[in-house]
């Protein structure tokens, strides 16, 4: 019979191992999900089924609305993102969001940083690229390198 403390050890030990990821898609950070939201209220103040939309429309993986909901907060909490709720309208209320300074600034630098990324990401496609087409052309391989051979006994001229 198992024991209480030796099925919280197994668990303990199994929370440990690191988890498989050699089957696993790559996943997009959070950021990028936060500054698509920021990149698209820089144009237009919008509720918040406008950007689920305009996300699904831009070609990024389809994220549900809750976890864009929840960003939108977040982004709010940190003073990225402003909101209102929107009466002028026929029905309920919707809440419409805008871009703050300080999310217009954040957004700046987290551009800047992707420029950076994506150079350094084309520099190394750019080299896999060049090193896929010498494999299979069979030329231009870098040379074996061989250790020189000295002297023995002999002055060098």
């Amino acid at each position: 019979m198992v024991t209480r403390s030796q099925r919280s050890r197994a668990r303990r030990a199994d929370r440990r191992q690191p988890p498989d990821d050699s089957r696993r898609e790559p996943r997009l950070h959070g950021d990028l999900l936060a500054s698509s939201l920021l990149a698209f209220l820089r144009n237009w103040p919008a509720y918040g089924y406008q950007l689920v939309q305009e996300l699904s429309k831009a070609g990024l993986p389809a994220f549900d609305s809750a976890t864009v909901y929840r960003t939108l907060r977040q982004l709010e909490r940190s003073g990225l993102v402003s909101s209102f709720w929107d009466t002028s309208q026929s029905g309920p209320a919707r809440r419409m969001y805008s871009l703050t300074k300080a999310g217009d600034a954040f957004l700046n630098l987290w551009l800047d940083v992707l420029s950076h990324y994506q150079n350094i990401l084309q520099s190394a496609l750019n080299s896999y690229e060049n090193l896929h087409k010498r494999g299979r052309s069979g030329g231009d391989r870098p040379a074996k390198h061989e250790p020189k051979r000295s002297r023995k006994g002999g002055r060098h001229a």
